[in-house]
């Protein structure tokens, strides 16, 4: 049963959705954003999660003052068509789906090469399958399956920090800011780690499947955003007290090597385990968010209308999961884990450029946030984006332009054959 034919059950509380949110945000990237973050800031690692937390912040609050306003799936696709245009809507939701595959394909190939590097794509795809299988069978299926699996990556994080702060090797003096800091570097560490904030967006998603979505939603991100920052800035404060920026940075497992460096080599199983449950985490949560995109953006034929569909019994738009699916196991197969990660940001991040700039036209009575928040979150997204490296902001500017040319040529076509049916 749903709520009324064609919509999905709303089946979700606030403890559902802010661990859906957790599961799409605490995951992958931890164990394997640090790195590079930190060969591009350096000792100003810590400066840029910052900047990226503040960003996540008022991307947040703008998404989840929106997702209060207009409670369906679809997120910023529906924002930006409502509150800016169709162009705007679907320009968010192309870049959404494209840049979310992106990351689907990421998580995937991560699974793979920690579980069994030799054969990483065919791990990848074997998960792809099975969580698709699972999102199939319904929301609250995924929300139980999210629910363990947070848990199980906390007690590792938990694990990685205890050890590091007890063993011999922690030196707080690698917490200090070297003179000099580069701007830039601390900026594309920022859009590095900006990557494993971006899953509160998978919250306002699910608007259609939240009870009472105006009080859950606005709280629930918050919630979910403040978990994980609190968790982020744990884990990179005893990284960098172990292994110290320059250590960090040449580190291919991070937290691998803090586990290492503390001299305790046994839990290092346990971090590699870790770092295939959390992945698996984020490719759940990833997966169900981008299918309710792709659901509507298929209700407004910008997509084949075919998966616009729910599932009678398991109240969840099974064409368009399996659909996606398909789509993220090709991916999975055949690309490669760094470019992935790189489109992703940039794709992501225009996303939320678009929330923003949605954001700004609320009025107070619509429950508008303070105006400086859209504002800073707007410009954010637009710096970060252009800060990723060359190879991932070329790759994604090509891919919004083919979708705006879609978007034109579809839009075209239409009015042709509508000026032709009047003629006749």
């Amino acid at each position: 049963m749903t709520d009324a034919p064609g919509e999905l059950r709303r089946s979700l509380g606030l403890a559902d959705a802010v661990v859906i949110g957790l599961g799409s945000m605490i995951g992958a990237g931890i164990f394997a954003a640090l790195a590079p973050a930190a060969r591009a800031a350096g000792s100003g690692l810590l400066l840029g999660l910052a900047v990226a937390a503040a960003v996540a912040y008022c991307n947040a609050t703008s998404s989840a003052r929106l997702a209060a306003r207009y409670p369906s799936s679809g997120g910023t696709y529906v924002y930006g068509r409502e509150r800016l245009g169709e162009f705007w809507g679907y320009l968010a939701g192309w870049c959404f789906v494209v840049g979310k595959t992106a990351s689907c394909a990421a998580m995937a190939l991560t699974v793979g090469v920690y579980a069994w590097p030799g054969h990483a794509h065919a791990v990848a795809v074997a998960a792809v399958v099975a969580l698709t299988a699972v999102n199939y069978r319904g929301v609250q299926k995924s929300a139980l399956a999210t629910r363990a699996i947070v848990s199980i990556v906390l007690a590792v994080l938990a694990a990685v920090v205890v050890a590091a702060f007890t063993s011999g090797p922690t030196d707080a003096t690698r917490l200090e800011f070297d003179s000099g800091l580069p701007l830039t570097g601390v900026l594309q560490a920022a859009g590095l780690l900006f990557f494993a904030f971006a899953g509160f967006a998978r919250i306002a998603t699910l608007g259609e499947e939240v009870r009472d979505p105006a009080r859950t939603i606005p709280r629930a991100i918050p919630l979910a955003l403040g978990i994980t920052l609190l968790v982020y800035a744990v884990v990179v404060v005893a990284a960098l007290s172990v292994l110290g920026p320059q250590g960090l940075s040449e580190a291919t497992a991070p937290l691998s090597g803090v586990v290492r460096a503390a001299g305790v080599g046994w839990l290092e199983p346990v971090v590699r385990v870790g770092a295939v449950v959390a992945a698996l985490g984020s490719l759940l949560a990833l997966i169900l968010g981008v299918s309710r995109t792709t659901l509507a953006m298929a209700r407004d034929r910008h997509l084949p209308h075919t998966l616009a569909v729910v599932h009678p019994r398991f109240a969840v738009p099974h064409r368009a999961s399996v659909a996606v699916g398909f789509v993220v196991a090709v991916a999975a197969a055949t690309a490669d884990l760094r470019a992935a990660i790189g489109f992703s940001s940039f794709g992501v991040l225009l996303y939320y450029a678009v929330a923003n700039a949605a954001a700004w036209t609320l009025t107070a009575a619509e429950g508008r946030p303070v105006r400086l928040v859209p504002v800073v979150g707007l410009l954010g997204c637009l710096i970060l984006a252009c800060t990723l490296p060359t190879a991932s902001v070329l790759s994604g500017v090509a891919v919004v332009v083919l979708g705006a040319a879609i978007y034109t040529a579809r839009r075209n076509f239409a009015t042709r054959s509508a000026a032709t049916g009047r003629s006749r």
